[in-house]
């Protein structure tokens, strides 16, 4: 039977009210009513997968405030770009319990940032746990849309990301399919390693708006294929067979025009499922700072726009997942119709 809404998926859990990633993060997704959460893995020197947006985490921890981690500062080349800061490969698991999480963007969420200091650093198994016990708590099933993250990155520090993956997933008791899980990643070949491993899930390739993958591209240089090109019906092609899904940028849905007003929703979606794949979208977020420009208030970025003016163009392109920071938002405005 045809779901009637889309998956309304806890992005790092409810960043728009607590610091993303943390324990009260994810514990406040559940408690909203999300269908799943998405936790972002990275590794740690000593090969424990870590959730963190990135591996670069000085902007979301209070590493930059420990004078006995100063010296762990440095400046790496990740995915093709040059980047100061402190580094989860750089720590031990150890070392990365102690830090702390802190709000990304207090400018825009303060309320968030109230919470700073707060809750420690979580590991893939914590989340893994958490979102177990919630569905038995919560009295229903609830997912998790695992990202994986600088897989090629990691590969050539010799942390074979899929193999960790699946190790942790076995020894978690998530890989038999008793509770949804879906795997995504914007590297197709660290996807491709983890199918036929007889895992019961369900795999999801991400794509940007702009740029190149960076494991095709590592291989292939300029001739890779674009995200854009692989969002084609060619491209889409390609796809049938290798991956389940797609998750693509919400501009590549709404289309926007050199003016910032909706053009779409775009014929992606629909191309994609005539191709038997589904499609997920990133990110639905109230705020002036990630609205499309005709729809922003007046105010500021952290001022709520007429998010539901964009939402509904994503709704009704009839996406199969959202990916939403304020789950109570999300789950009003996607399941309304139920």
């Amino acid at each position: 039977m045809a779901r009637r809404h889309p998956l309304v998926i806890g992005h790092r859990g409810a960043p728009g009210y607590r610091p993303e990633h943390s324990r009260s993060s994810y514990a406040l997704a559940l408690a909203q009513g999300v269908d799943a959460v998405e936790p972002d893995v990275v590794v740690s020197r000593d090969g424990v997968l870590v959730v963190r947006h990135e591996n670069e985490i000085s902007g979301t921890t209070d590493v930059a405030d420990r004078p006995e981690f100063a010296d762990r500062r440095t400046t790496k080349s990740i995915d093709g770009a040059e980047l100061p800061g402190w580094f989860t490969e750089d720590f031990t698991w150890d070392e990365l319990a102690t830090l702390r999480c802190r709000e990304r963007l207090p400018e825009v969420r303060p309320a968030s940032a109230s919470f700073d200091g707060q809750q420690p650093v979580l590991r893939l198994r914590d989340v893994l746990d958490l979102v177990r016990a919630g569905s038995l708590a919560h009295g229903r099933e609830i997912g998790v849309v695992l990202e994986i993250k600088h897989a090629t990155y990691f590969e050539g520090l010799g942390w074979d990301l899929a193999d960790l993956v699946e190790r942790e997933l076995r020894d978690a008791g998530w890989a038999d399919g008793a509770l949804p899980l879906v795997i995504e990643s914007f590297e197709s070949t660290v996807l491709t390693r983890l199918r036929g491993r007889g895992i019961r899930c369900s795999f999801v390739y991400l794509l940007e708006a702009k740029g190149r993958p960076f494991d095709l591209f590592a291989v292939h240089g300029k001739a890779a294929p674009t995200y854009r090109a692989t969002a084609s019906p060619a491209g889409l092609d390609a796809l049938v067979g290798v991956v389940d899904g797609i998750s693509v940028d919400k501009r590549m849905i709404l289309a926007p025009d050199s003016l910032g007003r909706v053009s779409g929703p775009s014929a992606v979606v629909a191309d994609a499922h005539e191709r038997g794949l589904r499609v997920f979208t990133w990110t639905a977020r109230p705020e002036n700072r990630f609205l499309v420009r005709s729809l922003r208030a007046p105010g500021g970025p952290a001022v709520f726009g007429d998010f539901t003016a964009e939402w509904a163009v994503l709704r009704d392109a009839g996406v199969d997942g959202v990916f939403v920071d304020h789950p109570d938002l999300g789950v009003e405005f996607f399941r309304g119709r139920d």
